[in-house]
């Protein structure tokens, strides 16, 4: 499990830091300790209502960690499509496509197959030189799980199936370990508020330090690897890109 921290502002010494901030010379935005976090101090003030009055120096800052979970298996989606003169052959050449394709990824995938109804659409046609002849369009998409023993074997027998295209696949979390990853973000993240909220009262001659606010926010899922990804990686499940999450945190401290 990985763990890193994004800074949020520019790099500046503790000391001047501190001292443009506490003496109101740059904006709270621009004020930042180390590199991990964003820091703004201000002078003592009244809290809004519901949160608690700081009667000393108010500590700003907002800390973002992002980790990996282990995985073992991947979710895929597959693109579906048939062409031909008429809009009838089109759909007997779908239905053909996708029977060949459900016999074809029936031993290697988990679970069943998710199958939205099929779009047409037509092209070609009007008059003039160089029109070319109308064409009927039907496709559909074919999504669904497959394991790590079987991820090679899916892209190599679908990909090689009449008008299949591979759109991606996103690793899937193993079972707890997502949890497990945003609860040791969580972790994380509130020890390094609390150490940068250490440093900066003992830098200010300060003892006190209060938790007043913590705002968390998570990230969200990751997006699929194209097929092309893929074959870069040599379609090599242990290879591909594992699943990242990510956590925010907003904590207001009051130092006195």
């Amino acid at each position: 499990m990985m763990f890193r921290v994004r800074s949020m502002a520019p790099i500046q010494t503790p000391q001047r830091a501190l001292s443009q901030c506490a003496l109101g010379l740059v904006s709270l935005a621009s004020c930042a300790l180390v590199p991990s976090v964003t820091l703004a101090v201000e002078v003592p003030m009244a809290m809004p209502a519901g949160l608690a009055r700081c009667d000393g120096t108010l500590l700003q800052l907002q800390v973002e960690q992002s980790g990996t979970a282990a995985f073992d298996r991947f979710r895929f989606e597959l693109g579906l499509e048939a062409e031909a003169p008429s809009k009838a052959e089109a759909m007997a050449l779908l239905n053909s496509r996708l029977a060949k394709l459900r016999t074809a990824l029936r031993p290697l995938v988990s679970g069943d197959l998710t199958i939205p109804a099929p779009s047409t659409y037509r092209s070609g046609g009007g008059t003039g030189p160089g029109v070319m002849p109308v064409r009927e369009h039907a496709s559909t998409s074919v999504s669904g799980v497959v394991s790590k023993a079987t991820y090679d074997a899916l892209i190599q027998t679908a990909g090689r199936l009449p008008g299949v295209t591979l759109r991606g696949f996103t690793a899937q979390a193993a079972g707890g370990s997502e949890r497990d990853l945003q609860a040791s973000l969580l972790r994380q993240a509130l020890a390094e508020g609390r150490r940068q909220a250490d440093l900066t009262a003992q830098t200010l001659g300060l003892r006190r330090v209060q938790l007043l606010r913590i705002d968390q926010r998570s990230g969200g899922a990751p997006r699929p690897m194209p097929y092309a990804r893929m074959v870069a990686a040599s379609f090599n499940p242990d290879e591909a890109p594992p699943p990242e999450r990510s956590l925010s945190l907003a904590l207001d401290y009051c130092l006195s």
